[in-house]
């Protein structure tokens, strides 16, 4: 017969261990810091070295494929094209500059010949902006990276008509910048009070009445350096001509670059 009694005490003794044994492990216990050790790891292993090597042939394989290419569009850019006789730059005037003279005065020409030969018509006025000179024009040998450099942007000619009233408000809006934009077909005089008189258009008097055409940059037909008055342009033609493609197309064709300082902007003193 089985001893009932004696197991009933083994049993009550193993679950009073057990109880205690769960209570001990879940009280809190403190610790402390007996002992810090370090090792230094390598931030580059093998694996990593092998993966930079792959790279370094890759980047010079990529070099020796481009190379060629990178010595043909330098030499193409270092062609000494033309020669300018003097120092064009976009600090020398108050209302115009020599460089603001020669940019606008190219522009009209090259432009009117592609205008003329589209639409039969003849574009009056060059406008651009001051701002949009980036560099100015040595004295010395004249290549298609000096086009590069005064004109980096990849902004095409547009023409404008305007009605004689816009032409006045360009006027208007030329004064109250003070600032030298260049300026080709167009001439005026500023008055002590700052209105303006004795304006021409290509040598005869303006009639607010007559439709002008503006040849422009495509960022400021649209209104850029709050040109506002172009937003009003009866219509608009996109010549498809890069402004810096006009000047490197001028440098091919002449040897010395063709230099007017005519005074365009008279102020009264």
């Amino acid at each position: 017969m089985v001893n009932l009694k004696n197991y009933n005490v083994v049993l009550k003794l193993f679950v009073l261990l057990l109880t205690f044994s769960l209570v001990v492990s879940c009280a809190k216990q403190n610790f402390a810091v007996t002992k810090i050790e370090g090792k230094k790891i390598a931030i580059i292993n093998n694996q990593e070295t092998k993966s930079d090597a792959k790279n370094n042939a890759t980047a010079n394989n990529i070099e020796t494929f481009i190379k060629p290419y990178r010595e043909h569009i330098d030499n193409d850019l270092s062609e000494i094209l033309a020669y300018c006789p003097e120092n064009l730059e976009k600090s020398n005037g108050e209302w115009q500059t020599n460089i603001g003279n020669f940019l606008a005065d190219v522009t009209l020409e090259k432009t009117n010949k592609i205008f003329e030969s589209r639409e039969k018509k003849s574009i009056d006025i060059c406008i651009l902006n001051h701002g949009g000179i980036r560099s100015m024009i040595p004295k010395g040998n004249v290549t298609a990276r000096t086009a590069f450099e005064i004109m980096p942007f990849e902004n095409t000619s547009i023409v404008i008509a305007l009605k004689g009233e816009q032409i006045l408000e360009m006027i208007a809006y030329f004064v109250s910048e003070k600032k030298p934009h260049p300026l080709s077909g167009i001439t005026f005089t500023i008055k002590k009070d700052n209105t303006t008189t004795s304006i021409l258009i290509q040598g005869k008097p303006l009639d607010v009445n007559k439709t002008y055409y503006v040849v422009t940059s495509d960022y400021l037909s649209n209104g850029g350096d709050n040109m506002n008055f172009f937003k009003k342009g009866l219509e608009k033609f996109d010549l498809d001509y890069k402004l810096r493609n006009i000047l490197i197309d001028y440098f091919k064709e002449v040897d010395i670059l063709k230099i007017n300082n005519d005074v365009r902007i008279t102020k009264e003193n």
